[in-house]
């Protein structure tokens, strides 16, 4: 009996989809190391060259029964491999623009936050020098309004007032601060609604 080493590519192929492992065996002994220093000159990555021509004969393997050759086996296979490997390089591009991609979303998540938090204490340090800037009887009865929360009522009898005067007052300090701040608002919106 012939040693399988002796057999033709084509006789190998025969017998070997034919259920003959020794065949496929000898086919892998044959071309296994060529093909690995194929895909290594693509690759450049010992485990993933490895991983990548098991996977190629375990393909040729598992579809023994309806293998057809067109060329010879030596050029299916390196055609195989190089084609396993240029898939393998554009995947691993896919997620490395992918990681790069999630990357950038976290980082511009965070300078939107981040800006967001500066504009609106710069908004509050505006609104408090606007308040400032009232008569002190409307800026103390607007701060007891709204940063104590006590109601106009509250106010007007802590502070021995009318609550018609204490209203007034309210809604005066409120038209003043309406009218300064205006601008601002929109222009503060506009900034938000642009980070968006």
């Amino acid at each position: 009996m012939l040693s399988y080493q002796s057999y033709t590519d084509n006789e190998l192929v025969l017998l070997f989809k034919k259920d003959d492992h020794a065949a496929f065996t000898e086919i892998y002994i044959r071309y296994s190391s060529a093909l690995y220093n194929s895909a290594y000159k693509i690759l450049q990555d010992r485990d993933e060259v490895k991983d990548l021509v098991q996977e190629v004969f375990t393909t040729l393997w598992n579809r023994r029964s309806d293998f057809t050759l067109n060329t010879n086996l030596a050029g299916y296979l390196y055609v195989a491999v190089r084609n396993k490997a240029l898939k393998t390089i554009s995947h691993q591009q896919v997620k490395s623009k992918y990681s790069t991609l999630l990357q950038q979303n976290a980082t511009t998540e965070t300078q939107i936050v981040t800006d967001y938090a500066i504009r609106e204490k710069q908004l509050v340090e505006i609104i408090d020098s606007h308040i400032n800037e009232l008569p002190a009887k409307m800026r103390q009865i607007l701060n007891m309004s709204r940063k104590s929360y006590l109601t106009h009522k509250e106010i007007a009898n802590e502070l021995d007032l009318s609550e018609s005067t204490v209203k007034k007052q309210v809604n005066n300090a409120l038209k003043i601060l309406r009218l300064k701040l205006e601008a601002f608002l929109v222009l503060f919106t506009l900034l938000i609604l642009m980070l968006l």
